[in-house]
């Protein structure tokens, strides 16, 4: 270990005498030990170790969150996961219980719901602002996932009315 390493792992501990202190100060100093630990001599293996399955995973997810209303395919995923298409759809699915293109269409949908109940929106306002380019084929999912086309699952909702509860993902 460097003497840096050592001293930040030695600062660490000392914390325990001052426990008003770690809130503060333990994330800095476990910042510089992961800082030491990767920029030292095992720095390679352990990003190569950290570099998961799982981890590509919750990295698509985070990207397909960002671009709810873009339109993605299957190759533009599987690149930004650094997998092959079908490797990134068996860990995906693995994952999510669902298909990365069905996981994007899910959250357009929970996207949705929340405009829709949140203003005075119309369902193809809410449509075009989370991706979709035809308000009849945002109809067509929201009514296959929730049950009932949007304005009626909104007026049930709103009511406080529940007997029609989400489709399962396909």
């Amino acid at each position: 270990m460097s003497a840096e390493l050592i001293d930040a792992v030695i600062r660490l501990v000392r914390l325990l005498d001052a426990p008003n202190d770690i809130p503060a100060l333990a994330p800095r100093v476990e910042g510089e030990i992961i800082y030491r630990l990767l920029t030292g001599p095992l720095g390679p293996a352990l990003r190569q170790a950290a570099d998961t399955p799982s981890t590509r995973i919750r990295g698509v997810i985070a990207w397909l969150g960002d671009r709810i209303t873009e339109p993605v395919n299957i190759d533009q995923i599987a690149a930004e996961a650094g997998m092959s298409p079908a490797t990134l759809h068996r860990h995906f699915t693995a994952a999510t219980g669902m298909s990365p293109l069905r996981y994007q269409k899910h959250l357009r949908l929970l996207s949705a719901r929340r405009q829709l109940l949140a203003g005075d929106v119309t369902a193809a306002q809410v449509a075009h602002t989370v991706g979709y380019t035809s308000a009849t084929q945002f109809s067509r999912e929201y009514r296959a996932f929730y049950g009932l086309p949007p304005v009626r699952d909104i007026t049930r909702l709103r009511a406080g009315t529940t007997s029609t509860a989400p489709a399962p993902p396909s």
